[in-house]
């Protein structure tokens, strides 16, 4: 077994414990960014299918030398408005919706015939200056926008909370957004994400919650 295929068993095993333990399923997206395509079809090989880039242009670029896999692509990192007609072309899954003047766009840009772009409103939970997100109480009003548009799917949230070194702080973090998630879902049918949780805490996540975890290091190691 190589490193690779140790990483991603390993990984599988622990969400998979987590989420039993919930009761509940929980996905692994793996977090590609800076890493080559040749790593990405490496982990294609061994059942992965949904990968996550920060950068559109480096996303676009992995899913266009990749384009014989059927994989799922996920814009995680913060998007620029010059940047949504490229979202909405190329990838499948928005992840970091954090203000509503990006909704007209992406769903203009998005082709026809083309099912709806899924999208998850980020939310700056722990109101850190230094990350995108919008705050906690303008969930509603975004969630309602994408809601209203036939060319967005409407999913879930997002959230990146503050690396505390004390768990019982980034455990409050999500149990806060397991809040808001749980009246975004009686609000709108559809809503089935709450993407939470890292290389360092997705298991904690997974008990607060979490159903989709994002991981980068722990598969592919340090960048």
């Amino acid at each position: 077994m190589n490193s690779s295929e140790t990483a991603f068993t390993t990984v599988m095993r622990r969400i998979e414990l987590a989420a039993a333990q919930q009761r509940s399923p929980a996905r692994l997206l793996a977090v590609s960014k800076t890493k080559p395509a040749g790593a990405v079809r490496a982990l294609a090989a061994l059942g992965q299918r949904a990968f996550g880039e920060n950068y559109v242009q480096e996303g676009a670029a992995k899913r266009a030398e990749l384009a014989d896999l059927p994989l799922e692509w996920h814009m995680i990192g913060p998007l620029q408005s010059n940047k949504c007609r490229d979202v909405a072309e190329r990838f499948d899954w928005l992840q970091s919706l954090d203000r509503a003047k990006l909704v007209e766009p992406l769903a203009r840009w998005r082709p026809a015939g083309a099912p709806p772009l899924n999208v998850l409103v980020q939310v700056n939970i722990d109101d850190e200056g230094s990350k995108s997100g919008c705050a906690p109480g303008d969930v509603a009003a975004l969630a309602a926008a994408v809601a209203a548009q036939p060319s967005l799917a409407l999913r879930g949230l997002m959230a990146i909370p503050a690396p505390h070194a004390d768990l019982a702080l980034r455990r409050a973090a999500f149990e806060r957004m397991r809040a808001l998630y749980d009246a975004l879902a009686r609000d709108h049918t559809g809503v089935d994400t709450l993407s939470m949780g890292m290389s360092d805490d997705f298991e904690l996540a997974i008990e607060c919650g979490a159903t989709m975890v994002r991981v980068g290091s722990a598969l592919f190691g340090a960048r």
